[in-house]
């Protein structure tokens, strides 16, 4: 059994902690929070734009702590899963890490590529593994389309457009403060960022332009540039102004053999699937692959299922590991830059 640790109760943290009760071999045995009322167990204020709301929750079984200092000196925790703001990413990953434990840490990795090179060093100097919560390839449909990339099922990927887009986030404090979240780069297309990076390996070059809230970027659309010419690859992602729509996100990937579309949204607070996953064969009819888990709390638990894989096997996750998730921060702020300078960036 893998001994969690949660350090910061907000919203992430409660959908890990939702998604742990469904994985056998991890239990969360404890909790650090400021908040007396959350200490208590009571985080029925916390609130997100999908899952359930927070629910008072029994306490009485865990170790709860005031500060990361007081729960890093828990000997029987096994890792920790840090669901801090990104601004307080690296210094309590390695704290965590120095203190013997694993490190479970919330996307973006840090804030910028040379903190983010520091926790990794950190985690290879310790001895011990530190993954990044970049969940999105868990979820059903964009799992389906990574291993048809990695087993070749329709033949070579070629390309693909993805988008993610949401309305003003007015419930995450300093949301466009580079500082302290990152905006819509850091905090919503890193998914994207991520995912690209998965599915193509490293680009090249990118060639973006967006629209600024003052210094940070709020909208844009990149073209990335890769050292196989074949691959035409563009993504969308930021925020717009419609409270009507406050998330939506889909995508279309071409392989050799086939198309793959999914578009989903969510329009005046309710799911709507636009496009279910479908796949466009090269010969013959559509069709739309059964699938498992439709639940974006099941996403979460398979992510912590490779969590627990990777921890037992003491081998670091292709898919969650510290150097993808440094190259997909790397990506944002060289996306930042392009549209800053009007032109195209090498990587």
């Amino acid at each position: 059994m893998i001994k969690v640790g949660i350090v910061g109760v907000g919203f992430m943290s409660w959908i890990h902690y939702l998604a742990y009760q469904k994985v056998r071999g991890m239990k969360v045995t404890s909790f650090c929070s400021r908040d007396p009322k959350k200490q208590k167990g009571d985080w029925r204020g916390i609130k997100g734009n999908f899952g359930p709301a927070g629910e008072q929750i029994d306490v009485s079984k865990m170790a709860v702590y005031a500060t990361l200092e007081e729960m890093l000196a828990d000997d029987s925790i096994d890792m920790v899963d840090i669901c801090l703001p990104p601004a307080l990413h690296e210094e309590a990953t390695i704290k965590a890490l120095k203190a013997g434990k694993h490190v479970l840490v919330e996307k973006p990795i840090a804030l910028d590529p040379a903190a983010a090179k520091r926790m990794q060093k950190a985690a290879d100097k310790c001895g011990k593994l530190m993954l990044t919560a970049h969940v999105l390839p868990f979820f059903t449909e964009f799992n389906f389309a990574l291993e048809a990339a990695r087993s070749g099922k329709f033949g070579k990927v070629l390309g693909g457009h993805f988008k993610r887009l949401i309305s003003d986030p007015t419930w995450i404090p300093d949301f466009y403060d580079l500082e302290k979240v990152g905006g819509p780069l850091l905090d919503l297309h890193i998914h994207d960022a991520h995912f690209i990076r998965l599915m193509f390996g490293m680009p090249t070059s990118v060639t973006s332009v967006g629209r600024m809230r003052g210094d940070c970027v709020e909208y844009c659309t990149t073209q990335f540039g890769f050292a196989d010419s074949s691959y035409v690859v563009t993504a969308t992602s930021g925020v717009l102004h419609q409270p009507g729509r406050s998330f939506t996100h889909g995508f279309e990937i071409h392989f050799e053999e086939a198309t793959l579309l999914m578009d989903f949204a969510v329009i005046d607070d309710a799911p709507v699937v636009a496009m279910p996953l479908t796949v466009l064969p090269k010969k013959g009819k559509s069709k739309q692959p059964k699938l498992k888990g439709g639940d974006p709390v099941d996403s979460f638990a398979a992510e912590l299922k490779e969590v627990e894989q990777s921890i037992l096997s003491g081998t670091p996750s292709s898919i969650l590991g510290g150097d993808v998730a440094v190259d997909a921060l790397v990506l944002c702020q060289k996306q930042a830059d392009s549209i800053a300078k009007g032109k195209t960036v090498r990587v």
